[in-house]
């Protein structure tokens, strides 16, 4: 099983993958938001992200101390100098967030804060539960996730379709 807590597997994944280690090492991101725990979830780890598909990289932040947070992102240099950033703070099944979108290079990339530790945030457990069901279902089954979503669908409603899966949300959290 791959240790996802750590970005060190991407060096030896996909073309994409690799890309996205020397990005991530070149900004220093996991060094920068160590106190944080940082972890990248979503698509790219999996190996089903399409060319649109962002780096999402969660983060166990107490916000209230979201300043803070904040602060230490702006000030290591994590996002360059130019790019156009965007702070969004949300409420998602009733644990509030704090999202900051931006670019490096050529990836849009996600940091996700929450209250909460990051193995235990639904990013990271709908990654893994996605990851269990890649390896049992084979090839054949990743390359319909990937079609789907180049036609426009989000990880989970793919996975939910093609598992027939009537709350895909909510139900790969219990696989």
């Amino acid at each position: 099983m791959i240790d996802f807590t750590t970005p060190d597997y991407l060096k030896s994944g996909n073309e994409r993958q690799k890309r996205a280690y020397e990005v991530l090492t070149k900004y220093q991101v996991f060094e920068k938001l160590k106190p944080y725990s940082p972890v990248l979830a979503g698509t790219v780890p999996i190996g089903i992200d399409i060319e649109s598909s962002d780096l999402d990289i969660i983060c166990e932040v107490d916000l209230r101390f979201e300043e803070d947070f904040l602060d230490d992102i702006m000030f290591s240099r994590i996002i360059p100098a130019n790019a156009d950033v965007k702070v969004e703070n949300s409420i998602v099944n009733g644990e509030k967030n704090i999202v900051l979108n931006f670019m490096l290079e050529e990836f849009p990339i996600e940091i996700f804060g929450q209250n909460k530790p990051v193995l235990a945030q639904n990013a990271y457990r709908h990654m893994m539960a996605e990851y269990r069901i890649l390896k049992r279902k084979g090839e054949d089954f990743k390359h319909k996730i990937i079609e789907l979503k180049k036609q426009g669908m989000k990880t989970e409603p793919a996975f939910g379709l093609l598992m027939g899966l009537k709350n895909p949300y909510e139900d790969l959290l219990k696989l």
